[in-house]
Order: structure tokens, then C-alpha cells, then sequence
């Protein structure tokens, strides 16, 4: 007996499974998506590829950890104070509302709390397509206040998202104006377009905007005309920005990824 155990782990929305020491220190760990088992310690491959034989498959290479690459050693170096990766859908609103709870005798419904769950839904939505190769970061704040409601960075390009939260209602659209039910028109498109053009500036490429209607039951859409470079999507259809493809490649994603997680990048845009 090695007296090797095998624990699995998560990180970054991909299983590993790290071979430990009795004590707890890791020894090497198995990448099931790269088919590669990374030593820590050379002299007890056999031991680590004995504990392992239950869990690999097919063909697997063995030796050392990769040298990290530029984006993963700015990744590595980052603060986490400046992380915006951890991020939850919403995460501003959720900050709000811890700070200024809703009054129980407020005569009217507090606003946020429908935009949170509609944030909450088309951000599960996006985080659902980071197994086609598509990365999302949430509530990227921006200076003046405003914010992207989403970043989503993948193999189609990257895509400024935008939430509109409604209750069965009518949602009309006549660009730039959309008005919900029976209120007032409002230049939502307008805004998106300029979230989305300090995300370009921000990221030195290009990010095209799309507003996400996220709402309970049947959304009733009416476009006066196909918006001008947004795109209008329901949110049940947000899976199909994964059938997009043929703009960045793997290590583009990443390297995007990277410098739009850092919040520094923002402060400036």
C-alpha cells in the first residue's frame, strides 16, 4: 500500500483529481480534459500511477506541471481585491440590497429584486456555455457608476449583455426605445451601445452588444424593426451564442479573459 489517496476537485469548471499524502500534501494530479497526470514528485510516478489506475482512460501522458503560461502568470499575480471573476450574476444589486434592504410598509415593489432574478437567470445561462469553450464574467462595474450586466468572451467574439427583468409583459422595441408594459419608453439600446463601446475601448476589440429579456412565462416581443447591431434574444435562446464560432481562437478567449477579470482595466473607460 502507497498510502497515496485520491481526492477530486474543481477548478475552473474542470474535475481534477489530486493524488495526496497522508497529511494532506499534494503529490500529482490527473487532468481529465488534457489526459495528463502532472508530478510533483518524479520518484513516486509508480505509487501516484497506482492510485490512479481506477480513474484513467485511454491514452495518458506523465511528467512534470506545464510552465505557466503569460496569461496564467498574470492570473496568478492579480489581487484579489481586483478579481472580477468571482463575480455572482447580479453581485451589484446583491451588495445593494444588503445595504439598503427593502423598507417592509414600501407601497411599491422594490424594483431590484426583479432585476436580480432576472440577472440570476441569464447569468446561469451563460455560465451554462463555459463547456463550449466560452468564458462570462458578471457585474463588471464601470466608472460613472454604470456597469455590464455580463461579459461573455468565447470562440463567436465577445458580447456585452444586457438584462431586461419583466412579468409577462409586452416588450416593445422601436430602436433605440423600449418600453415594458404600459410604461414609459426608455433608450435602452442606447446605453447597451455605449456599455458596449467602453468595453471595446477597454479591451482594444471589438464587443457587440445583446440584450437579454429574461422574464417568468412567455415573452410577448414585438421589434418595430430589427435593431441596428443588437441583438434581441429571449433568454431560453442564449444557448445559441455557443453555435458561434470562427473569431477567437482558445488562447485568445483566455487572454481576453485575463484582462477583463483584472478591474484595473476598467477604471479608465
Amino acid at each position: 500500500m502507497s498510502g497515496l489517496r485520491v481526492v477530486p476537485a474543481w477548478r475552473h469548471g474542470q474535475e481534477r483529481l489530486y493524488v495526496c499524502l497522508a497529511d494532506g500534501r499534494n503529490v500529482a494530479w490527473y487532468d481529465r480534459e488534457t489526459s495528463r497526470v502532472n508530478l510533483l514528485s518524479e520518484d513516486r510516478e509508480a505509487e501516484v500511477l497506482d492510485a490512479l489506475g481506477p480513474f484513467l482512460t485511454g491514452q495518458v501522458a506523465v511528467g512534470p506541471p506545464p510552465v505557466p503560461t503569460p496569461v496564467e502568470m498574470a492570473r496568478m499575480a492579480l489581487h484579489p481585491d481586483d478579481d472580477l471573476a468571482p463575480n455572482r450574476p447580479g453581485e451589484a444589486l446583491r451588495i445593494a440590497l444588503e445595504r439598503d434592504p427593502v423598507a417592509p410598509r414600501r407601497l411599491r415593489a422594490d424594483a431590484r429584486h426583479s432585476a436580480l432574478v432576472g440577472e440570476k437567470a441569464v447569468g446561469a445561462a451563460l455560465d451554462g456555455l463555459e463547456g463550449a469553450g466560452w468564458r462570462v464574467l458578471h457585474s463588471i462595474p464601470l466608472p460613472g457608476g454604470a456597469r455590464v450586466h455580463h461579459l461573455l468572451i468565447g470562440p463567436g467574439g465577445l458580447f456585452c449583455v444586457g438584462t431586461l427583468a419583466v412579468r409577462k409583459q409586452r416588450v416593445r422595441i422601436a430602436d433605440p426605445l423600449v418600453t415594458v408594459g404600459r410604461g414609459d419608453p426608455v433608450p435602452l439600446l442606447r446605453g447597451l451601445r455605449s456599455d458596449a463601446g467602453r468595453a471595446s475601448f477597454a479591451l482594444t476589440a471589438e464587443v457587440r452588444p445583446v440584450l437579454a429579456i429574461a422574464g417568468t412565462g412567455a415573452v410577448d416581443l414585438h421589434l418595430a424593426a430589427p435593431p441596428r447591431d443588437v441583438r434581441v434574444l429571449r433568454e431560453p435562446d442564449l444557448p445559441g451564442l455557443a453555435r458561434l464560432g470562427g473569431v477567437l481562437k482558445p488562447a485568445d478567449v483566455e487572454a481576453l479573459h485575463a484582462l477583463a477579470r483584472d478591474r484595473r482595466t476598467w477604471q479608465r473607460v
